[in-house]
C-alpha cells in the first residue's frame, strides 16, 4: 500500500518550527545590516523565514532550498502572492549535494543541521562546518538548534528517538559555534506556547485525516504514528529539550 496523502503542515502552522512571528521579527534584526544582502535558507520548508526577511529588506535577495516539493511549492505561490518572486529563488534539491553560484550574505539553518547527513551526534558540527563554506567571510548564521533544557531522565530518553549525547546544553552550543571560529551575536530559544502550536500542527493534520478516512486501510499506521509521536512528545521531550535561535558572526 502506498503512503497516504495527509495535509500539508502549512495548514495548520505558519512556520514549520516552534517560532512566533514576535520572536520571527526580532530574528530578523539580529541579521542586520540587510540591505543589498543575499540570504540563504537551507531545509528551508515552505520557506517563511526567508520570506518575511525579504519583506523587512526591499533590496535583499534570497534563495531557498529543500527537498520537500509541496512545501517549497506553497512557499512559491505565497512568494507571488506577496509580491517577491522577483527576489527569491526556491529549489527542490538535496542540501548535501547541492551548491549556490556565490556565497551568501546570510545563511539561515532552522532546525535542519541533519541536511548534511552523518552521525546524528555530529549534525551540529557539520553544519558549522558546512556554513562557512556557504558564506562570505564575515557573514550571519541564524542557526536553530536543539538542546537540552534540562537533563533528561532514562524515561525520558526512553520515549523519544534522541540520544543523549545529540544535544548539550544552551552554552555548550554556543561554545561549539566558538570553536569554529563564530562570534555570538544575538541568542533567544522557543517557548512552551511555540513548542506546542507547532507540535499541536502535526497532531491536528493526522487526526483530521482520520476523521476523514475512518475506513481507510491506512487509519491504523497513521493512527500508530500519531500515538508514537503524542508519546515523544509529552513522555519525552516536552519541557525537556529545547530549540535555540543563535545569531552568529562567521569568521
Amino acid at each position: 500500500m502506498t503512503t497516504p496523502e495527509i495535509a500539508p503542515l502549512h495548514e495548520d502552522l505558519t512556520f514549520h518550527g516552534p517560532l512566533s512571528p514576535e520572536r520571527a521579527a526580532r530574528l530578523i534584526q539580529s541579521l542586520h545590516p540587510l540591505a543589498g544582502a543575499h540570504v540563504l535558507d537551507v531545509g528551508c520548508g515552505w520557506a517563511e523565514l526567508l520570506l518575511r526577511v525579504l519583506e523587512a529588506e526591499p533590496t535583499a535577495t534570497g534563495t531557498g532550498v529543500d527537498l520537500d516539493a509541496t512545501a517549497i511549492a506553497h512557499g512559491q505561490a505565497n512568494a507571488t502572492a506577496r509580491g517577491l518572486t522577483s527576489r527569491v529563488n526556491l529549489q527542490v534539491a538535496d542540501v548535501a549535494h547541492w551548491q549556490p553560484d556565490s556565497p551568501a550574505d546570510v545563511l539561515i539553518v532552522n532546525g535542519a543541521t541533519q541536511v548534511w547527513g552523518g552521525d546524528p551526534l555530529q549534525h551540529t558540527a557539520n553544519a558549522l562546518t558546512a556554513a562557512k563554506n556557504l558564506l562570505r567571510p564575515g557573514g550571519r548564521l541564524l542557526l536553530g538548534e536543539g538542546f537540552w533544557e534540562r537533563e533528561p531522565t532514562e524515561a525520558q530518553l526512553a520515549a523519544m528517538p534522541v540520544p543523549r549525547d545529540q544535544y548539550g546544553s544552551l552554552a555548550a552550543l554556543v561554545d561549539l559555534a566558538h570553536t569554529h571560529g563564530y562570534r555570538l551575536l544575538a541568542v533567544e530559544q522557543a517557548s512552551l506556547d511555540e513548542w506546542d502550536v507547532f507540535e499541536n500542527g502535526h497532531a491536528q493534520a493526522w487526526e483530521r485525516w482520520l476523521r476523514a478516512n475512518p475506513d481507510s486501510p491506512h487509519a491504523e499506521d497513521i493512527r500508530t504514528k500519531a500515538d508514537r509521536f503524542r508519546n515523544y512528545r509529552l513522555h519525552g521531550w516536552r519541557g525537556t529539550m529545547g530549540l535555540a535561535y543563535v545569531t552568529l558572526q562567521a569568521p
